[in-house]
């Protein structure tokens, strides 16, 4: 199911493997919350956006791939992991309805595009990982929640990493 089926404009969710699960459950919770649709959408950074011009092909196919084996996978984790999460939520009242989309390039960037493109009311991100390695690609690569919250004009919530003090060693 595509966004364009729903019933008014959905909230965006920028998802990735093993992130930490608050992110996709508040999003799913505040969409339901909101009676909203909700858009999970994975960037993969290691395409890139060939074209920005909405009026040419090459846009549509740049930010939104056809799936090779690996990206079909790991679609298909994250579709599962959506899934479970708003079954998740089902147990405590209406779940909202939902779709995924995977997109290329620069995450700030294509999470921007895509909520001009969906209209979306609010872009929901989570906060960086924990860890040297995710510190070094933010230093390298910037915040995606700084750079949406400073970048264009759509509400962004940043979702904390919920941890236990006594288990933050990262």
């Amino acid at each position: 199911m595509t966004w364009e089926h729903f019933n008014g404009n959905p909230l965006l969710v920028g998802i990735m493997p093993q992130q930490h699960p608050e992110v996709l459950q508040t999003a799913a919770a505040l969409a339901a919350r909101l009676g909203s649709p909700l858009v999970c959408a994975y960037v993969d950074e290691a395409s890139y956006l060939v074209e920005w011009d909405p009026d040419r092909s090459a846009h549509r196919l740049s930010r939104h791939p056809e799936a090779d084996d690996d990206m079909l996978a790991l679609s298909t984790d994250l579709t599962a992991q959506v899934q479970s999460t708003m079954e998740e939520l089902a147990t405590g009242g209406k779940t909202p309805e939902w779709s995924f989309r995977t997109l290329t390039g620069d995450p700030a960037r294509a999470l921007g595009q895509l909520a001009a493109e969906v209209d979306a009311p609010i872009i929901i991100v989570g906060t960086p990982e924990r860890g040297f390695t995710h510190r070094l690609s933010e230093a390298l690569n910037g915040s995606v929640g700084t750079w949406l919250s400073h970048h264009q004009s759509r509400p962004v919530l940043v979702v904390p990493y919920r941890k236990p003090a006594h288990e933050d060693r990262g």
